[in-house]
């Protein structure tokens, strides 16, 4: 007995998650090492030498057909629905029993990654796991389960990551749905989730989406951007930073703008940063993406509707019921329908510094936007009621661009002074003027307008005075 439970723990020992690592010869760079030569030499099969992609299609073939059988083996045993833990074991005691007791067509390296490999694919991300261990990859989008592109640096590449086929695909995007109570199907077949660390996904599956399934994920790295990082970035300026702590300190109401993947959430983390610790803080998104560090924070997220089409819960359900919890900011991820008129209200009825986002191309294209959404709230109001409702209840419009050099910076900060003749009144504080382009990129700066902003009056009543040089001077 004593020796079965010793051979158990050394073959769990062997296939543990210090095995996890990323393998060197999946990754699309590589540089050979005396470790690495001295591998090569000891296979001596002149096909590992001389056909590598061969032998990775050999080893993925293996890999597949084991993948399936253990599959079966755990739909048999009703082990699929149990704990991540309970789901490793099964997956190492599989590929010990198969090596000891089958000749698989396997050198030394493949049989050490396999356990490691089966596990990724039965509670991960499957191939994607290599690119998911990449940081400096923002995007990775599944066009096929054979064409896999990635964002490095704000610029779009192809990869040599490759699913077995469709099905492969669509079981990873079922398994992902399912980790987060989400369902995709024939009869469902849309679905936006996140992973576990936060990142965004979306995947689509046929009619949808005519040549197979595809899966999209928003990654926002292995930690939260802060505003220096933003600053280091080129983001901004420093300048435009202390104005964007003095406005958010100061309860004004902003929005950031911008088109989709200029970093509008990236940017509204960062500047909530200033929001001070003591204050109770709600956000409210579709998928939970921000991670603030203040202490009083309470999370909340939509959920689809079940399998009956009930118990759906909408952004609109959650800012309603956000109003009832006494909080002193509302942060919501993104306002897309009728939940932006109960925003627009919550910010004319005292829950100043509250703070959104909105696809748009610019500040005044955010209004006839919100006019828009506030109409899909199903109430039958007049036009110029909701614009004044609007510029009642906004302050501030940051507006942020992703460049063409892949770079994302705030184009325009406004303030909004009012409306006349229907039209929101706007006025630029701070625009990035782009002077031309050379081998690193778009050149240009940020500089202030030399306006000096009319809530400057209201803060001066509160006591709070602008270091008006210093903030709206140009050449600051």
């Amino acid at each position: 007995m004593s020796d079965d439970h010793s051979s158990n723990h050394d073959s769990r020992r062997k296939f543990s998650r210090k095995l996890l690592e990323v393998p060197q010869d999946r990754l699309r760079t590589r540089r050979p090492s005396g470790d690495a030569s001295r591998a090569s030499k000891t296979d001596e099969s002149p096909r590992n030498s001389q056909q590598p992609t061969n032998r990775a299609l050999e080893y993925q073939s293996v890999k597949g057909k084991l993948h399936e059988r253990m599959i079966d083996e755990m739909n048999d045993q009703a082990v699929l629905s149990q704990s991540d833990e309970t789901l490793e074991q099964f997956v190492n005691d599989f590929v010990n029993d198969v090596l000891e007791t089958e000749d698989w067509p396997l050198n030394d390296s493949e049989r050490r990654r396999l356990a490691g490999d089966l596990i990724e694919e039965t509670l991960g991300t499957g191939p994607l796991a290599v690119l998911m261990g990449d940081p400096a990859v923002t995007d990775i989008l599944v066009n096929r389960f054979d064409c896999v592109y990635v964002e490095r640096f704000g610029q779009l590449e192809l990869t040599d990551v490759r699913f077995r086929d469709d099905e492969h695909l669509i079981r990873i995007i079922g398994r992902i749905a399912a980790r987060v109570g989400r369902r995709i199907d024939t009869s469902s077949p849309l679905v936006d989730a996140r992973l576990p660390d936060g990142s965004r996904v979306n995947a689509t599956l046929p009619p949808v989406t005519i040549d197979g399934p595809t899966l999209s994920i928003r990654r926002f790295g292995r930690r939260r951007l802060t505003r220096q990082d933003l600053l280091r970035l080129g983001m901004f300026s420093s300048q435009m930073h202390r104005f964007m702590d003095l406005i958010v300190k100061e309860r004004m109401n902003i929005v950031v703008t911008g088109g989709t993947g200029s970093g509008k959430s990236t940017l509204l983390g960062a500047i909530a940063e200033a929001i001070p610790d003591g204050e109770r803080i709600i956000t409210i998104e579709d998928a939970a993406e921000l991670l603030l560090t203040q202490h009083h924070v309470v999370r909340m997220e939509t959920r689809a509707s079940n399998i009956e089409g009930k118990g759906q819960i909408t952004q609109r359900d959650l800012v309603v019921n956000a109003l009832r919890m006494r909080p002193d900011r509302i942060l919501m991820g993104e306002v897309r329908a009728g939940e932006a008129l109960d925003m627009l209200q919550a910010m004319n009825t005292g829950h100043d510094g509250s703070l959104t986002t909105i696809h748009a191309n610019s500040p005044r294209d955010a209004f006839a936007r919100l006019e828009t959404m506030v109409m899909m709230a199903g109430l039958e109001l007049p036009s110029k009621a909701i614009r004044e409702q609007a510029v009642s209840a906004l302050n501030f419009i940051i507006h942020v661009r992703r460049f063409d050099d892949g770079v994302r910076r705030i184009e325009r900060i406004a303030e909004v002074t009012g409306i006349e003749n229907l039209t929101p009144q706007l006025q630029d504080l701070y625009v990035f003027q782009q002077s031309g382009r050379d081998s690193n990129g778009i050149r240009g700066e940020f500089h202030a307008t030399g306006i000096i902003p009319r809530i400057a009056e209201d803060l001066l009543a509160r006591g709070v005075e602008l270091p008006k040089q210093e903030l709206f001077g140009r050449g600051n």
